[in-house]
């Protein structure tokens, strides 16, 4: 089990008596480019992301990345079945990510970060093949935020990074239009920067285990139970919507402030209207 999972496994399992936790440490292709994986049904979802030249949804995977859409299996994206981690997406068919190879596929344990142009056909090493595995990911105006081995690292050219703040966290949420604005989320409650991971103040507001930031006043994060908020003033204060079906979340991706992507233990569930009702996409193994 990996110290994302562990981590997963405890904030769940102690959702109503969340002060308690003890955070653990941690474009489109072809038909030929694509292929059903029926056999293996997603499971161990550790990232979501929407490709902007398309309106496609990737789920990023413990088995690989796939594609999934309402009423159709999901698909394998090209033929890695790495343990992708810290997934993004950053431009039209562009993707970060992270995690570790795949055993036999001649990838290195840790992964550091790699980088597809062709909507994750394929994917190059960027920078720390073999010594880093970010968690968790984030991009925003030109910049990446990382979270590997409990501390922020920061890139802006995808091959040297700046090792910042130490924490521990299992998510992060760059501020929307750049800046350095950050957000982490830990035990306490989710912690805030404004100089890009080098401090961070103190919790505010409720726990939550994943966040999402697309817009100014459109903070999304959901609770080991389940349960999605929204944010208007940078997660000092947080407004309940609903809780996302299928049990304790996996990963939350919010691309503006109505179109919200979640992963839950149940499946993957995709909300057209701010979160207000949501409409599964793929079931998740257990």
């Amino acid at each position: 089990m990996t110290a994302r999972l562990r981590f997963r496994t405890v904030f769940a399992a102690t959702a109503a008596t969340l002060a308690a936790v003890t955070l653990a440490a941690c474009g489109a292709g072809s038909s030929g480019d694509e292929s059903a994986d029926a056999s293996a049904p997603l499971a161990h979802v550790h990232g979501l992301g929407v490709d902007p030249a398309d309106g496609r949804v990737y789920v990023a995977t413990h088995d690989g990345l796939y594609s999934v859409g309402a009423g159709t299996d999901p698909k394998l994206v090209g033929d890695r079945k790495d343990d992708f981690m810290g997934f993004t997406v950053t431009g039209k068919g562009t993707f970060i990510a992270s995690g570790h190879g795949a055993l036999g596929g001649g990838q290195p344990g840790n992964l550091g970060l790699i980088e597809s142009t062709d909507a994750g056909r394929t994917w190059a090493s960027r920078s720390l093949a073999g010594e880093a595995d970010f968690h968790s990911l984030d991009s925003a105006g030109g910049t990446v935020y990382g979270y590997e081995g409990g501390q922020i690292r920061v890139t802006s050219d995808l091959k040297t990074w700046d090792d910042r703040a130490s924490l521990k966290a299992l998510d992060l949420a760059a501020g929307p239009g750049g800046g350095e604005r950050l957000l982490a989320t830990t035990s306490e409650g989710v912690v805030a920067s404004a100089d890009g991971g080098r401090t961070f103040g103190k919790a505010a507001g409720a726990v939550q285990a994943f966040v999402s930031w697309p817009e100014e006043k459109a903070l999304f994060g959901i609770d080991p139970a389940g349960k999605l908020s929204r944010s208007e003033d940078g997660g000092k204060s947080w407004t309940v919507i609903t809780t996302v079906p299928g049990g304790a979340p996996q990963a939350l991706t919010a691309l503006d402030a109505r179109h919200v992507l979640v992963a839950t233990q149940g499946g993957v569930y995709e909300s057209s209207d701010g979160g207000q009702t949501f409409t599964p996409l793929s079931p998740l193994s257990s």
